[in-house]
């Protein structure tokens, strides 16, 4: 789960462990073991309670670790040195970018009159019902949906980090970029051309989205 190769990247990345100035407590799992462990996770699909045993760490040291590393900034540290790592042996594939979206379910947070469902269980033991202040009736609030697909490309293309090349300076564009009809806007056509990037941007009622989605397929399996 976590090869010699990976490894050796992830030292460089990964932050020392946290010290306790008043000595004592269980032994730190190594970091190679837990890394392992959240890797099955991640590729598994088990939950955190299912985390065999021969991995060392348990579920939940796992599930701590991996919060303490997502703070830190770990993964997006390493996701970029392994960028530059493959940039620098010729292994990325500059000649496309695909661009897709995808519609993540929104947590209810509670309603806002402040009923059972916005309180804690905790506050609701503390401060019962009958002792709380009257709150103001709520109000009807319009909320915006999702932002359209078409207004994360600029910012995306713009976000890309300049990654090592075998050749030359560092690179940042690819050639071209593939999309479906959500981005089909010209001026997302003209500025892409302004940075002599090709756009194979699907047309709506001119083509039809499978064949761009032969392209576009890697998003669809990087997001499941």
């Amino acid at each position: 789960m976590a090869p010699d190769g990976l490894w050796e990247l992830f030292e460089r990345v990964v932050p020392p462990a946290p010290e306790r100035p008043q000595g004592g407590g269980r032994r730190r799992h190594g970091d190679r073991g837990v890394l392992a462990a959240i890797i099955f996770v991640a590729t598994s699909g088990c939950t955190w309670n299912q985390l065999p045993p021969g991995f060392g760490p348990s579920g939940m040291t796992a599930f701590r670790r991996l919060t303490e590393w997502s703070k830190a900034r770990v993964w997006a540290t390493l996701h970029r040195l392994v960028l530059d790592e493959l940039g620098a042996r010729g292994e990325l594939d500059w000649s496309r970018y695909a661009i897709d979206s995808v519609s993540v379910r929104a947590l209810k947070k509670g309603a806002s009159d402040g009923t059972e469902s916005d309180r804690s269980r905790q506050e609701r033991i503390e401060n019962p019902p009958h002792r709380r202040p009257q709150r103001p009736a709520p109000v009807d609030r319009h909320h915006r949906g999702e932002p359209a697909d078409s207004q994360a490309l600029t910012p995306l293309m713009r976000g890309t980090p300049p990654i090592r090349s075998p050749y030359g300076p560092r690179r940042r564009r690819p050639a071209t970029l593939h999309a479906d009809k959500g981005y089909d806007f010209n001026y997302l056509r003209n500025w892409l051309r302004r940075r002599q990037i090709v756009p194979r941007i699907a047309r709506r009622g001119i083509e039809a989205s499978d064949r761009l989605g032969q392209h576009r397929w890697v998003i669809e399996r990087t997001m499941s």
